[in-house]
């Protein structure tokens, strides 16, 4: 089974010795900061990253590479990678690069014309204010909801009102299970006020709960508790948000977590090449 992907809220940052990720709910920027030098264990790290923020489908995924080191300009390849996994998605993912001008990387980058096909910007300041000035407002609906058992039958009718707005009739099922165990998992184990949020992201759905409890989940695999034990606690909770959605995860925020998934039809993954 696969991890909880870890990203950062809007107001923190997730952190580790080779990467950075920090995200804006509002404009739906992911922003991934590559740190050290260049090396077969920082590419590992690197490629990880990408797979994951891309998983989550921002709007636009923006690689900082102003702390990395690359003397002989050999991670081309990679960002290029990257660029081609942003467009295999729908809608595609638009993949850009803050790389300074004075160095090999750069000069490498030009050489094989990786301007005519992706953006590239020399500080993080004119790289924002590009990216967020093109992106679409994202199509959201949100709803506060307490943390009673009711409230699960509230998220999922706004999942019904999202895929009737959207004219995604195929996801209402999966979407509605998703949602309503991520907010059965928060109103059981956060007990705070609840922030359900359903944004279209082209044919499919992003789906994100945000309580007032930092812990972050943890799926339970077969046999580690037993069948009395699963049924006490409500079923096997993430595990079906597991099974049907392409990608989930958590993020810490200033005063809690956001629990988020994606769901698409078929399940298609993202991979790079």
């Amino acid at each position: 089974m696969q991890a909880p992907y870890l990203f950062s809220g809007n107001e923190v940052r997730s952190s580790t010795a080779a990467t950075t990720a920090t995200s804006d709910v509002e404009t739906n920027l992911l922003e991934l900061a590559i740190h050290g030098g260049w090396s077969v264990p920082l590419r590992q790290d690197v490629y990880r990253g990408i797979y994951k923020c891309l998983a989550e489908h921002p709007a636009a995924l923006l690689i900082d590479l102003r702390d990395m080191t690359d003397p002989e300009g050999s991670s081309v390849a990679m960002w290029l990678a990257a660029r081609r996994a942003g467009t295999t998605l729908q809608p595609a993912v638009r993949v850009a690069l803050c790389v300074p001008p004075a160095t090999t990387l750069a000069g490498r980058l030009r050489r094989v014309g990786a301007r005519r096909y992706m953006s590239i910007f020399t500080t993080m300041v004119d790289a924002r204010a590009a990216l967020i000035g093109s992106l679409a407002v994202p199509e959201l609906l949100e709803l506060w909801l307490p943390p009673d058992p009711g409230s699960a039958r509230q998220a999922r009718e706004l999942v019904d009102q999202a895929c009737q707005a959207w004219l995604l009739p195929q996801l209402v099922y999966p979407a509605k299970l998703v949602m309503s165990e991520l907010v059965s998992n928060g109103i059981e184990h956060a007990r705070t006020d609840i922030l359900a949020t359903v944004s279209r992201r082209g044919t499919g759905l992003y789906l994100s709960v945000r309580d007032g409890d930092p812990r972050l989940p943890a799926m339970v695999e077969p046999g580690e508790r037993g069948a009395a034990d699963l049924r006490r606690s409500g079923g096997r909770g993430l595990r079906f948000v597991h099974a049907s959605a392409v990608a989930w995860g958590a993020r810490p925020t200033a005063d809690g977590k956001i629990v988020w998934a994606t769901v698409r039809a078929g399940k298609p993954g993202v991979a790079l090449p």
